[in-house]
């Protein structure tokens, strides 16, 4: 069987069953949702936040894992292997759904090495053992939304049950990101957990894809927002089209609206959220 193999370093993610198993043993939040939302940055920063998404998606024979980083006029990436090696064991790919999806969409395969779905795809192991993936990536444009219709027609088409996953992360704010319209410390981590990320998590929860794009357009306050379209884009066909947040915080350790000392931020961080469609 042709694999794909992890490509991240070692430190995105725990690399044995057992401390996977560990780290997500009680993090479990099942909603029974057909879609939701989780972020993609190493498991000590936003893997708490992530299992909530995960483990809130629907037991599925397919979950669609929808990765970003593509720019608008990008095709949909497809991996083109049979399976992806995980530390909880290898997980077979969907390949009549990938051809199907691939032939109407215009895809391509995705020969690049990527954070936005490997980082979740031991979560989605251990979460939901039985199911196949489609690992799919998306590009920061309305066809996303579109693409996600396509994926709720093909499930129709197949009688598959599938559930989607979008990977995204939130504001990256700071110096190592080029982006500090509101200085640092304190100053600036109040306005990305107060003003920024939830401007961005409200257009998510309406599930305007309009919305969602403009925001991450302009307030550079998501990274892969063709992932959010996707899975609004499935949800929205499947007759919910709005979500809720699950889980919220940042890379600087301190909860949103805290009362923290410039000195306790650090000068660039990263925002993450959870979201739930349905369930």
């Amino acid at each position: 069987m042709k694999l794909r193999y992890p490509a991240l370093p070692p430190g995105w993610y725990p690399r044995n069953q057992e401390e996977i198993t560990l780290f997500l043993r009680n993090k479990a939040a099942p909603l029974n949702a057909p879609a939701a939302v989780a972020p993609h940055a190493g498991w000590f920063y936003s893997g708490a936040i992530a299992a909530a998404a995960v483990s809130a998606l629907k037991q599925a024979e397919t979950i669609a894992v929808l990765g970003g980083h593509l720019p608008p006029g990008t095709p949909p990436l497809f991996a083109h292997e049979e399976g992806v090696r995980t530390p909880m064991g290898d997980v077979l790919l969907d390949a009549g759904l990938r051809d199907i999806l691939e032939r109407e969409l215009g895809g391509k395969e995705d020969r690049y090495d990527d954070n936005t779905v490997e980082v979740l795809l031991p979560m989605v192991r251990f979460f939901h053992p039985a199911a196949r993936i489609l690992w799919m990536r998306l590009p920061a444009e309305r066809s996303s939304f579109e693409a996600g219709k396509a994926i709720a027609r093909a499930a129709e088409t197949t009688g598959r049950k599938i559930a989607v996953l979008g990977s995204t992360d939130l504001t990256h704010y700071g110096r190592n990101y080029g982006f500090s319209p509101r200085g640092s410390g304190r100053e600036a981590f109040a306005w990305v957990t107060e003003v920024n990320d939830r401007l961005f998590i409200r257009a998510v929860e309406s599930g305007d894809p309009a919305e969602i794009l403009a925001r991450a357009e302009s307030d550079k306050s998501a990274c892969s927002a063709g992932a959010v379209l996707g899975a609004a884009g499935y949800a929205s066909a499947m007759g919910v089209p709005r979500a809720r947040l699950l889980a919220y915080g940042t890379s600087a350790g301190a909860p949103a609206g805290a009362n923290a000392g410039a000195g306790e931020i650090p000068d660039s961080f990263v925002g993450y959220a959870a979201f739930a469609f349905g369930g």
